[in-house]
């Protein structure tokens, strides 16, 4: 029985949770400074994140929070990659009618 790892490489981490479809895909989104790792920049794929670790990501037009909760060994389906993380991205508050008088 394999020791479960206490940490994995960003981009192996960022392909493994389905964030991206390819590991060059995840090596460019961190080298692009679009991965942070605790509020800092990450830009090394090299770079090791570990559970608890909250990794923030600009994919396309939006950014996403994910605290990682674990690794796999591999890539696999989209319910063994939700184990990976869990969206901590805040939700969006209520917007104001112009008016600004509420509802």
């Amino acid at each position: 029985m394999e020791a479960e790892p206490v940490r994995q490489r960003v981009d192996v981490w960022l392909f493994h949770a389905r964030c991206v479809r390819t590991r060059t895909s995840a090596a460019d989104l961190v080298k692009a400074g679009r991965v942070r790792l605790n509020g800092a920049r990450v830009t090394a794929p090299s770079h090791p994140v570990r559970v608890g670790d909250v990794l923030t990501l600009s994919l396309d037009s939006r950014v996403r929070l994910w605290r990682v909760t674990g690794f796999i060994a591999r890539r696999g389906d989209a319910l063994t990659a939700l184990a990976t993380y869990v969206e901590v991205t805040p939700e969006p508050a209520p917007s104001l009618p112009p008016d600004g008088q509420g509802f």
